[in-house]
C-alpha cells in the first residue's frame, strides 16, 4: 500500500492549506457562500456602463448580478432574476436598454431603479405592489471608478475591507488616492480564462519567490524582485526600477508622463496590493494595472486585466503595446504556473498541504483568513 510522505519539520518551513482546499465542489461552494456571495466583490468599470439603460451581468458566488445606470445617472445593482418565475432578466453579458428591463419570458418589466412597472394585466391586480415585487437590489459602492457589489443582508464595512486594504498595504489612504484611478480611461482590457483555483492565483500574486524562475521581464525592470521578497511583505513599500530601466515597459524603455498628483517618492516605484478576495492592484508612475477575479468553479477562473491610463494618453491614440505588454507576459507566466499546479492539489503528495519559505510566509495571514471565514 502507498502512504502519503511526511515532510520532516522544519522551523523555516511554513504549512500551507491541505490540498483538497482547492479541489473539492463542497469547499467551493462554502466559499461561494461565505467569501463570494458576503463580501465587497470588484464587479465592473462605472465608465463601461456610460449611459442610462446600459448594462453588464456579473456572475458572483451563485448568483447572477445586474450592473446598470440609471435614468439619473446612477449606477445600481440587482439580482438577475424576474420577480415573476425566476427566469433570468438579461441574458446577455452586456448591451444596452431604452429605458426598461423587460424579461424575455413573460414580459414582466422593470425601470432602471428596479421598479416593476409592466406586465401582462397587470393593472387586473391592483393588490400587486410594484416595488415589492421589483427586482432585489444589491448593495453597491464605487470606488476607483469601479462599481463594487455585496450581496450580504448587512454588508461589512466598505472602509475597513476595502479602503482598509490598500491603507494596510500602504500605510495611508493618500498613496492611492494620488493616482486618481477614478479618473483613469480604459487603455487596453484582456480576459484571461484560467483554469485554477482562484486561491492559487492569490497566492502567487502575493510573493514573489518564483519571480526569478519565471518573469525575467519584470525583473528586468524591478531587479530587487529577483531576490524573491515582493513588495507587498512590506508595508508601504514600492520596488524600485532599475537604474539602467526608464519605465514601466516590456524592454524598460520610456512610457508615459507621470501621472500629475503621484509623488515624489512614488515615482519610479512599483507598489502591488491584494484586495480580497478577488482583487489584484498595480500601481506606477504613469498608469494603473488592475485585475478582477470571478471564480467560477473549484478548477476555473476568470480574470479580467484593466491597463488604465490619462485619458489624454488614450485619447491621443498612442501605442499602448510596450507598456501592456509588460504585465501581459507576466499574467501568462503566472496563469500558467497556477494550471501546472491546480492538478497536483489532488496528489497524494499534497494531500497535507505544502510549505511556505520565509520570503512567503505572509501567505499563511490569507490562510488564515480564509479558514477564519469557512470556520
Amino acid at each position: 500500500m502507498t502512504t502519503t510522505p511526511e515532510a520532516p519539520s522544519a522551523a523555516s518551513l511554513m504549512t500551507t492549506l491541505p490540498g483538497h482546499f482547492y479541489t473539492d465542489p463542497e469547499i467551493f461552494r462554502q466559499e461561494q457562500e461565505r467569501v463570494f456571495e458576503s463580501l465587497w466583490f470588484c464587479a465592473v468599470r462605472a465608465s463601461d456602463l456610460g449611459k442610462p439603460g446600459a448594462f453588464r451581468t456579473v456572475q458572483i458566488g451563485r448568483e447572477s448580478v445586474l450592473v446598470t445606470r440609471s435614468r439619473s445617472g446612477e449606477l445600481r445593482a440587482f439580482l438577475n432574476i424576474c420577480r415573476h418565475r425566476g427566469a433570468r432578466l438579461c441574458t446577455q453579458e452586456s448591451g444596452e436598454v431604452r429605458r426598461a428591463l423587460q424579461c424575455p419570458y413573460h414580459a414582466w418589466t422593470y425601470d432602471l431603479d428596479g421598479k416593476l412597472i409592466a406586465a401582462p394585466n397587470l393593472v387586473k391586480m391592483p393588490d400587486v405592489d410594484r416595488t415589492a415585487y421589483g427586482l432585489v437590489k444589491v448593495a453597491l459602492r464605487e470606488w476607483l471608478g469601479y462599481a463594487w457589489v455585496c450581496l450580504a443582508d448587512e454588508p461589512p464595512s466598505f472602509e475597513e475591507t476595502v479602503i482598509g486594504a490598500a491603507v494596510e498595504r500602504l500605510g495611508d489612504t493618500a498613496s492611492i488616492e494620488h493616482y486618481g484611478t477614478e479618473r483613469l480611461a480604459l487603455g487596453k482590457r484582456v480576459t484571461y480564462d484560467v483554469r485554477a483555483n482562484w486561491k492559487l492565483i492569490v497566492e502567487n500574486f502575493m510573493e514573489c519567490y518564483h519571480c526569478a524562475t519565471i518573469h525575467p521581464e519584470l525583473t528586468e525592470v524591478l531587479p530587487e524582485f529577483a531576490d524573491g521578497f515582493a513588495a507587498q511583505y512590506y508595508v508601504g513599500h514600492g520596488a524600485s526600477f532599475g537604474e539602467e530601466v526608464s519605465g514601466f515597459t516590456v524592454d524598460g524603455s520610456a512610457g508615459f508622463d507621470r501621472l500629475p498628483e503621484v509623488a515624489e517618492d512614488q515615482d519610479r516605484r512599483y507598489y502591488a496590493i491584494t484586495i480580497k478576495p478577488t482583487v489584484f492592484i498595480n500601481l506606477v508612475p504613469d498608469h494603473v494595472i488592475l485585475h478582477r477575479m470571478f471564480p467560477l468553479s473549484e478548477d476555473r477562473t476568470v480574470v479580467e486585466c484593466d491597463w488604465l491610463y490619462a485619458p489624454e494618453v488614450v485619447e491621443s491614440g498612442v501605442d499602448l503595446a510596450k507598456s501592456v505588454e509588460l504585465f501581459h507576459r507576466v499574467n501568462e507566466q503566472d496563469f500558467e504556473a497556477c494550471e501546472r499546479t491546480q492538478p497536483a492539489m489532488a496528489s497524494r503528495a499534497y494531500r497535507g498541504g505544502g510549505v511556505l519559505v520565509p520570503t512567503e510566509h505572509h501567505i499563511g495571514l490569507f490562510h488564515e483568513w480564509l479558514a477564519g471565514l469557512l470556520g
